[in-house]
């Protein structure tokens, strides 16, 4: 049987695919430009052609290139390993692959364990999800039951799998998406309407505040003009939800199983600068010793010579330059459309 004892198992839901609403899976995904040119601070760093789409170019905190090499050399003694993703970005994805074999790799020889967590899988999603790591069922069941997210088998399949073939533990580490949506929708007093079942697939205090997330997340939400503030409040409970539910899954996932590693994946909004999930985490256990990878989107390889590392991502303990994914719409009026028709389609589903 599969080693996933000391994961929790709480009950299975079949969540549609959609019940995270825009505002809280976008804010996971939001890329971060390179500050660029005339800037005095500017340092050098690495200048590798990005001539692909699976190309990254890898930097220490002090913008120094480091080998793949190097970089699991250096998270050697790391508790939590924080690799934040632009989702569907498929340098990502591989830089998230070779990390993972590289840390399994390291802690064969230490005789160390290691765990995968995830923020694709939510906990609810825990039983299905080890009912495939435990080979009871087949990929189509996961992905359509769980249900898995739309780029599983492009961008999160090679991990889940890796996982499977070596017996790593894999933890649904993310809040029941049907609650995240309804608290975005209703507030944080959804949270009294939950059993005690359902509310064991989120955080024991899902509002607990991170400070100086609350800026960023509204300077996000500033881009959301048509918002009423209400909603961007609810909005910004849903999403410490889900922070704080992963945080805590990857906490109770170390807690569990002596001499522990976690490589945990998420969108770079919920660990960038060491906030988040990552801020969460640290509140839980202040002597964890986390590492935070974190990608940096560049136009241009020229990019990357002139970025200046003091106007953003000051905390990050790696950067990953990548190069940009296709711009998702160009035509205002049908962006709109088209995220009118997302929001309909949530809120058809109803809440308590």
């Amino acid at each position: 049987m599969y080693k996933t004892q000391f994961i929790p198992k709480p009950s299975h839901f079949f969540f549609g695919l959609f019940a995270i609403a825009f505002l809280l899976a976008g804010c996971s995904n939001q890329p971060i430009k390179a500050p660029l040119a005339n800037q005095p601070k500017a340092k050098e760093v690495h200048k590798t052609e990005l001539a692909t789409a699976y190309d990254y170019d890898l930097v220490n905190q002090q913008l120094q290139p480091i080998s793949l090499k190097q970089l699991i050399t250096e998270l050697k003694d790391t508790d939590i390993v924080f690799i934040g993703e632009f989702h569907g970005n498929h340098a990502s994805a591989l830089l998230e692959m070779q990390v993972l074999a590289g840390l399994y790799q390291q802690s064969e020889l230490q005789n160390q364990n290691i765990v995968l967590s995830m923020e694709m899988f939510n906990r609810d999603q825990q039983e299905i999800l080890n009912q495939y790591l435990d080979s009871e069922i087949g990929e189509v069941q996961l992905i359509k039951e769980a249900p898995a997210w739309n780029n599983y088998v492009a961008s999160y399949r090679p991990l889940v799998e890796f996982a499977k073939q070596r017996f790593v533990p894999v933890v649904a580490a993310n809040a029941a998406a049907d609650i995240v949506r309804c608290v975005g929708r209703e507030g944080q007093n959804y949270i009294s309407k939950l059993t005690p079942q359902e509310k064991s697939t989120i955080a024991k205090h899902p509002f607990a505040e991170i400070p100086g997330y609350k800026n960023k997340f509204a300077s996000f939400l500033g881009e959301m003009r048509h918002l009423p503030e209400n909603r961007k409040n609810n909005s910004y409970s849903a999403q410490i939800t889900r922070d704080n539910t992963m945080a805590e899954s990857i906490y109770q996932a170390w807690l569990n199983h002596p001499n522990l590693k976690v490589v945990h994946i998420n969108g770079s909004f919920h660990s960038e600068n060491h906030l988040g999930t990552v801020a969460a985490l640290h509140r839980l256990d202040p002597k964890l010793k986390i590492k935070v990878i974190t990608p940096i989107r560049v136009e241009s390889t020229a990019d990357i010579s002139r970025f200046n590392k003091q106007t953003a991502n000051a905390k990050d303990d790696y950067l990953y330059f990548i190069k940009p994914q296709p711009e998702q719409y160009v035509d205002a009026a049908y962006k709109m459309r088209d995220r009118r028709a997302m929001f309909k389609r949530s809120d058809l589903k109803s809440c308590k």
